[in-house]
């Protein structure tokens, strides 16, 4: 039996999203102040805003020099879908998928491109697939957190650099969390909203010197939307990369993102950020290894996010119960803490196993999470109280 007692401390912060996540520590509206609202992107405030996104996140995560990185429409979502469509088809795929969004990258691939030469390499929930069968004569399409199961791959040791495909990462709970090794990833996507805490709708996308020589002698058989073009007359549209966006961008979110980085630079930089998200996995550890109701989902410790921390129940009732019955049980613990306002937005991905699923990143406190977990226990006694009585 877990405490029923009510915690007397609670998390200073409650916001464990997984997207959009916590703010920095100590952000409020007035980091804002110096928006250009009002003003166009295309002005010489707006790009200077913009170039300067990109070059502090160049800075920051240590991109080589010839590495391409730009601002791009739709969020994490839109920068895949873009390498995707404008990559893909001059050669066999290797697709990896361990959670949803993984799936959704195979169905794109295999029902909307409807490419032929294709292998998908499956594992479940917690579980990563065999990185050892990954055939790199061909392109290959990854992620490097699995956010909905918790599960990262350990590092890039598994990749060549010898390799004939491109590798196509999507990478939007791991950069700016967990060491990537650039040399070794030809794409790399995310979205301003998971570890630096931004405001959604935006992507980034980083081209490795391989990625654009595909792109500009490669021409799918497919037509591209307007905002999927990187090339123009077979060249690279090199103004993408020079603050030169395909679309609007929010000038509201922009300075936002400037201010995270800004943070992320006073915290110690990248090496500071990873530290600060391991911590917060760490912190888990102890409470998991004595918990009798909780266990990591991620059953190998090496593949465990330190970002997407996810949590199944292994309680002796709750494995009895119906399926329908876990995941209400499961609800009612996250539903009883955001109504306490301890911790909001914590439930499983809903085609996840039922569980929780506690953000980790570089802007939420460990101190946060010591105090959450209490609370965990004390809504998982509620919980068990009604409903060990169904079997």
């Amino acid at each position: 039996m877990s405490s029923s007692a009510r915690p007397a401390v609670r998390p200073s912060n409650p916001n464990f999203s997984s997207g959009p996540c916590a703010k920095r520590p100590g952000w409020t509206l007035e980091a804002l102040a110096d928006a250009a609202l009002g003003r166009s992107h295309r002005a010489k405030i707006g790009k200077t805003k913009l170039q300067d996104v990109l070059d502090r996140s160049r800075a920051l995560l240590g991109l080589p020099a010839d590495w391409r990185i730009g601002i791009v429409p739709a969020s994490d979502t839109g920068a895949v879908e873009m390498a995707l469509w404008s990559l893909l088809g001059a050669r066999g795929i290797d697709m990896l998928a361990w959670e949803s969004f993984g799936e959704g990258w195979v169905t794109d691939v295999t029902k909307q491109l409807k490419l032929a030469d294709v292998r998908v390499m499956k594992a479940p929930y917690g579980e990563l697939p065999d990185l050892a069968q990954v055939d790199f004569a061909r392109d290959v399409v990854f992620t490097w957190n699995g956010t909905t199961a918790g599960v990262r791959v350990p590092n890039g040791d598994w990749i060549p650099d010898d390799r004939q495909g491109l590798t196509i990462c999507d990478a939007t709970s791991a950069v700016f969390a967990m060491d990537m090794p650039w040399s070794k990833l030809d794409v790399v996507t995310w979205s301003w909203q998971k570890v630096l805490g931004g405001e959604g709708a935006h992507g980034m996308i980083v081209l490795s010197p391989r990625a654009v020589e595909r792109l500009e002698t490669h021409k799918p058989a497919w037509p591209l939307p307007k905002i999927f073009r990187m090339t123009k007359g077979g060249k690279l549209i090199e103004g993408i990369f020079k603050a030169e966006t395909i679309n609007t961008p929010s000038m509201l979110a922009v300075e936002d993102q400037l201010d995270a980085l800004k943070w992320a630079e006073q915290a110690g930089g990248v090496s500071a950020l990873i530290a600060r998200s391991e911590a917060n996995l760490a912190a888990f550890e102890p409470w998991v290894a004595q918990s009798g109701w909780a266990a990591f989902l991620a059953k190998d410790p090496k593949a465990r996010s330190c970002t997407s921390i996810c949590l199944v129940v292994k309680a002796p009732f709750f494995t009895k119960l119906s399926p329908d019955d876990q995941a209400a049980a499961a609800k009612k613990i996250a539903t009883l803490l955001d109504k306490e306002g301890v911790a909001y937005d914590i439930g499983a991905y809903r085609d996840a196993p039922p569980g929780l699923r506690v953000w980790g990143g570089a802007t939420v406190e460990t101190a946060d999470i010591q105090a959450l977990l209490p609370w965990l226990d004390w809504a998982f006694a509620q919980v068990e109280a009604e409903f060990a009585a169904k079997v």
